[in-house]
């Protein structure tokens, strides 16, 4: 049931119906059983793996809430008595009983995730490193069901079993709330993947029927239907068009048809959270923001602090953190010093901890070495920034640059959107073979000239087309322009009269309607981010 259907329209609004009007009481309720219905009609008998999920992640906080429990009342009934070493000795043993329930949960959950996500991919290699090696064994392949948004809601759950160990937050006593936390609808498809003390007190509250939030709400999903519907569905079949048969098309185009599919995917996706986000809100949930303008951003380490944040920042917490502030980072650190020199040396472990990172992040995306190749290569140039600031530091003194000027600092965004661009040849190729030709290919027949053919330019797309995703686009850069200034755009809308504001809804609406996938010669378009 995709969010752009009439079918999941219709369950939204019998769900806020009945949200609205039965007892506070039982409110998250409804939303659990509207959870599981929309999982159930999504994805049939893969609920299992929610359930799964569900269950040992929930007893695996119970469990580490115990532990802490029995430590605690040892410590209290006998504090008296117990000298320095024992209290030492007991807390030791505590937190060895916890690293082992983690590390369960860790293992259970995502050994489901590799085996479904990344079992053949594994095969698959040892299979060509057996052929390479003329050895006659072949390991076989099977064919798994993705379960919808497995990867969403297994980070998600992770994360509460390691704040529960970190003492961040006390376990859920409740396994049926906790039930909602890990299957709330509206983000279960592609996210954000939220934090168990930003969202749970939300979902668990009552909640009154609050006009303004209704507004608000309707809006965020008016705005993230537009830029699905009216922009990233209709740079579909180009990107499509340009990545399958790149061999037909000039360097220029299919760069263009880069830099176009990292804007079909930022509309698809922040379209797709913009809707669960507007949903949430008229409820009384706020879901945390996944994308502050990422476009505007003047560095790769820039575009990854407003691109997919929750993701960034679950790996920044969970991964890099734990990484490189770990007692093997600080001994490597004094030791590659030595070998190094004081500021490469002191960088060398971060650095591996941030390869490690978007590895992972890489591999998060999906099983293939064009994933790999996609999340070291934004791996390697962030380091880059941080190994090389202290020397554009220095240059920028030498020449007197001031990096807030504006033309400074649209450079820099030019260059982070080239960048990004260029990391998306890996990440939507078929294959990191074919990512590869397809970068030699850009190089080779490369030809600026190319910019005045109007007709290669059309790539595909009718002229009409064409106008509409210009004005489109331009929409798109305006609203961000004015967000990244300051402006709260839907406050703005609020303050205006009744007439104006009811003749954006309904232009936003019918250009939507005309302009979108329901209008004439456009096939609705999956969610990118529902295949991860």
């Amino acid at each position: 049931m995709a969010f752009t259907s009439l079918n999941f329209l219709l369950f939204v609004v019998a769900v806020l119906l009945v949200y609205f009007l039965v007892p506070k009481k039982y409110q998250w309720v409804v939303l659990l059983l509207a959870s599981y219905a929309y999982y159930w009609i999504s994805a049939n008998k893969l609920v299992v793996f929610l359930l799964f999920t569900t269950v040992t992640t929930f007893y695996t906080g119970h469990f580490l809430g115990k532990s802490n429990e029995k430590y605690n009342h040892l410590i209290e009934i006998n504090n008296d008595t117990l000298t320095k070493d024992q209290k030492k000795i007991l807390r030791a043993e505590n937190k060895n009983r916890k690293k082992r329930i983690l590390l369960t949960a860790v293992i259970l959950n995502f050994g489901v995730l590799a085996v479904i996500k990344y079992f053949n991919f594994f095969v698959g290699n040892f299979n060509a490193l057996f052929s390479a090696l003329s050895i006659d064994t072949i390991i076989p392949t099977f064919e798994f069901l993705l379960p919808l948004g497995i990867s969403f809601y297994t980070f998600q759950s992770i994360g509460y079993v390691i704040d529960v160990y970190r003492g961040k937050i006390e376990p859920d006593r409740n396994i049926a709330k906790f039930a909602l936390f890990v299957s709330f609808f509206p983000q279960i498809v592609q996210g954000p993947i939220s934090r168990y003390s930003q969202l749970a007190s939300q979902l668990y509250e009552s909640h009154s029927f609050d006009y303004t939030r209704v507004k608000f709400g309707a809006q965020l999903i008016l705005w993230g239907l537009f830029k699905k519907m009216v922009i990233a569905d209709r740079l579909a079949a180009t990107v499509s068009s340009v990545f399958d048969g790149y061999q037909n098309y000039a360097g220029i185009q299919i760069f263009i048809g880069a830099v176009m599919y990292s804007l079909q995917v930022y509309c698809d996706f922040s379209g797709g959270i913009d809707i669960a986000r507007g949903i949430a809100q008229i409820m009384g949930i706020d879901l945390a923001e996944n994308f502050k303008r990422p476009f505007f951003a003047e560095s790769i380490s820039d575009f990854w602090r407003r691109w997919h944040i929750s993701l960034s920042s679950w790996m920044r917490d969970y991964i890099f953190y734990p990484l490189s502030l770990s007692a093997g980072a600080v001994k490597l650190g004094r030791t590659s010093r030595k070998i190094m020199g004081a500021h490469l040396g002191k960088l060398f472990p971060t650095f591996l901890a941030m390869l490690i990172t978007f590895l992972v992040v890489g591999i998060w995306h999906g099983a293939s070495w064009k994933y790999v190749a996609y999340g070291l290569y934004n791996g390697v140039f962030i380091f880059a920034e941080v190994l090389f600031e202290p020397l554009v530091e220095k240059i920028n003194r030498k020449f007197q640059i001031n990096p807030k000027v504006f033309s400074w600092r649209l450079l820099n965004i030019i260059i982070t959107i080239v960048l990004v661009s260029i990391g998306r040849y890996f990440s939507h190729a078929a294959s990191l073979k074919v990512a590869v030709r397809m970068l030699y290919r850009t190089v080779a027949a490369f030809d600026f000239y190319d910019l005045l053919n109007i007709k290669i330019l059309q790539m595909g797309m009718d002229p009409k087309d064409i106008y509409v995703l210009v004005g489109a686009v331009l929409i798109l850069f305006i609203v961000g322009l004015l967000q990244e200034i300051g402006i709260s755009l839907r406050e703005k809308l609020a303050q205006q009269n009744l007439v104006f504001r009811w003749s954006i809804y309904i232009a936003a609406i019918f250009s939507i309607l005309i302009f979108g996938v329901y209008g004439i010669g456009f096939d609705p378009v999956s969610f990118i981010y529902m295949g991860f």
